[in-house]
């Protein structure tokens, strides 16, 4: 690892080599952020795009003409971000909890996890195995492009713990223009999680290049990316006791060192290895016209664009293998495959994507944006099979022909609204289809900007495939009969950025939901006692099952003292196939100060807690979370979480100190966020974030 962190620092270096430029405070705002084509926006649109919450950018650094953004994944479309420049919260950026402690996991640097909160988790997708890893694994619609005057370079480290049991997870972006009009960079990310717990490492990496070429009348991005990832698997701890009750299981002679806790498996491993390209260009036709910013004086025509003819393609591909040398004896119900075989499935996806986009704001009548597309989708999946006796492989083509269509009004500072609408018309997926419309209105209020938002959806989806098929040495179901899961949800917010005030609430109805059901056998041991063989299985719930949520986020500012607040309450109708905790709270005190009036500092201490409930298990064979056992089912939460922290900005560094998870040894000894995977014990960790300009 020390030999891939040296060349990660030296190609870093060599790009930076020449020197450095001076950053520059605009306190406030998010100066340099702009629209498509790169001009600058209003303070309110600016406000609109972070959510209207200004209390995190009210001290952020932004760097002189640097612009950064995301695109769309289907159509291309491109929507301005604040360039990551966060000091406030900064040592919560790499943890696995989630800036705000409302993810499960299994314990270790980049492990598998799963929102707490049901709103907030992601759809499963086709690509299924690298859904648990969102902290590592960045989709196409999540990369940072980036815009500069002069070559970028950011380097980020982050430590944990010691040589033998710590993490280390290091990044290197870099950005650069040959002219206004073409960029191109590129991100190294490695994780190297050892584990405080047997057999618990990850070593993750990703290297990615984007490019991209802008225009009055053209534009391209482009993003290739490569992925290895590889974790060891556990199994979790072979009894909660040495967690909850370390001197009885000791018979009162001593308490266990995480890597003195047996765990239930070992030499065990999931990899994945990911590749994937993505390309989004379009023409714009239109006119050119006097410019409407009177202070432009460089310019004496505007290009207005009326018209945007789209392609978009994405090429998607995963080998996921599942790697075991050492099996507890009867740990599992079933072996499929008795033979000297790797557990591996492929996946691979082509989607092409062509539209045609009216602008919106070409005339005054031109209120909105109207776009139509027209979607074709490959997917090959091979899978391990048993035919005649011997390991064969099976291939599963599936082709899809969708159509779809978005309105969407961006512009002006009163009412934005994005409506889109998409439904299979052909091939597998046939009669799939998805409503779904996103508004904000903002106004004033005795002095004060309001701003009310509402989300809704109707969905009505085929399960992603590997719930339909799927064939490994424990697990295996063939059924393509299973229902199409239908959803509908309707959910609001109201922010004041005055008393600094969010709330948000929604319900969401499930017809034919679609999770991995525990039929896990019972059996009796040789010593007389009662062990589970492990099996899963597919499984939909017929009934409608409702949830909902409800979010209140309140911070307080007095002098340099803070208070932020989140705390979400949440109901499922259905606790034994959804479960959830009631409720979710999120605490951090701080006081901000300066010394020397150039180092910016950030001290206090943050506490995350939830209500007991039977949360999803792990399986390792499967690498996804699943419904628990209900014959051996444990809960877990009601225990608080509390990290102590010394965050600082000096210029173009953001640095700190965190101890993590103070509090053990104290308020009862019940840490786990997945059934059996107790989290890491107190742990003093470091981070590092420093921006080069040449």
């Amino acid at each position: 690892m020390k030999r891939l962190i040296f060349y990660i620092l030296l190609i870093a270096s060599v790009v930076t080599l020449h020197g450095q430029q001076r950053l520059s405070r605009n306190a406030g705002n998010l100066a340099g952020i702009g629209d498509d084509l790169g001009n600058n926006m209003t303070d309110e649109e600016r406000s609109r795009l972070r959510g209207g919450d200004t209390t995190q950018t009210e001290v952020t650094d932004v760097p002189v003409d640097l612009n950064q953004w995301t695109v769309g994944s289907l159509l291309g479309e491109v929507r301005p971000i604040e360039v990551d420049t966060l000091w406030l919260q900064f040592q919560n950026q790499h943890l696995n909890d989630g800036m705000n402690g409302e993810y499960n996991h299994l314990g270790n640097f980049g492990s598998p996890r799963q929102s707490r909160i049901f709103f907030h988790r992601e759809e499963s997708s086709q690509q299924f195995f690298t859904d648990p890893y969102g902290l590592f694994y960045i989709r196409p619609d999540q990369f940072r492009f980036t815009d500069t005057k002069s070559p970028f370079t950011n380097l980020t480290y982050y430590s944990a713990g010691d040589k033998l049991t710590g993490d280390d997870h290091i990044k290197a972006y870099f950005a650069t223009n040959a002219n206004k009009h073409i960029g191109i960079g590129f991100l190294l990310d490695y994780l190297y999680g050892r584990g405080q717990y047997n057999s618990q490492s990850n070593a993750f990496f990703n290297a990615s290049l984007y490019s991209y070429y802008r225009s009055e009348h053209y534009q391209l991005y482009f993003l290739a990316s490569k992925y290895h990832m590889k974790s060891a698997e556990n199994g979790g701890i072979t009894d909660d006791r040495y967690i909850t009750d370390p001197l009885d299981m000791a018979e009162g002679e001593r308490t266990y060192d995480p890597e003195d806790i047996p765990t239930k498996m070992s030499r065990t491993w999931n990899r994945n290895e990911n590749l994937n390209f993505f390309l989004t260009h379009r023409y714009n036709l239109g006119f050119y016209r006097e410019p409407t910013d009177t202070t432009d004086t460089t310019s004496t025509e505007e290009f207005v664009p009326v018209t945007s003819f789209i392609h978009t393609a994405e090429v998607n591909t995963n080998e996921h293998s599942y790697i075991t040398y050492q099996e507890p004896a009867g740990y599992y119900l079933n072996n499929y495959m008795p033979y000297d075989s790797i557990d591996q499935t492929k996946y691979l996806a082509v989607r092409n994507t062509l539209a045609v986009s009216l602008k919106e704001g070409f005339n005054k009548w031109a209120q909105a944006g109207l776009t139509a597309f027209v979607t074709h989708e490959f997917r090959r999946f091979t899978l391990p099979d048993t035919l005649g006796g011997k390991e064969t492989r099976s291939r599963y083509n599936e082709h899809n022909i969708s159509v779809g269509g978005q309105l969407q009004r961006t512009m002006g500072h009163t009412l934005h609204y994005n409506v889109k609408g998409e439904t299979s018309i052909a091939g597998d997926d046939l009669g799939q289809f998805s409503i779904e419309g996103r508004g904000d209105l903002n106004f004033r209020l005795f002095s004060d900007t309001v701003r009310l938002d509402v989300h809704a959806y109707v969905k009505n989806k085929r399960p992603a495939f590997y719930y339909r098929h799927f064939h490994s040495e424990h697990y295996w179901w063939d059924d393509d009969d299973l229902s199409k899961e239908f959803r509908t949800r309707i959910q609001g917010g109201l922010t004041i950025d005055k008393t600094r005030t969010r709330i948000e609430a929604g319900v969401e109805n499930i017809k034919n939901y679609t999770y991995f059901a525990n039929t896990s056998q019972a059996y009796t041991t040789t010593s007389g006692g009662t062990a589970f063989a492990n099996n899963i299985s597919v499984d939909q719930c017929n009934d409608n099952i409702q949830v909902f949520s409800a979010t209140l986020k309140q911070d307080f500012k007095l002098g340099i003292f803070h208070l932020d607040n989140e705390v979400t309450y949440q109901k499922s109708s259905n606790e034994e196939v959804l479960p959830l905790p009631e409720l979710s709270l999120y605490h951090n005190f701080y006081i901000t100060f300066r010394l020397a009036k150039v180092l910016r500092m950030q001290f206090g201490a943050d506490l995350r807690y939830f209500s007991k409930y039977l949360a999803s298990d792990y399986a390792p064979a499967l690498g996804q979370f699943v419904q628990q056992n209900p014959e051996a089912s444990v809960e877990i939460g009601g225990y608080p979480f509390v990290n102590l922290y010394l965050n600082a900005h000096l210029k173009r560094t953001r640095f700190y100190v965190m101890m993590y998870h103070v509090n053990q040894g104290s308020g009862g000894a019940s840490y786990f966020l997945a059934p059996h995977y107790p989290i890491n014990p107190r742990t003093f960790q470091v981070g590092l974030s420093w921006n080069f300009f040449d």
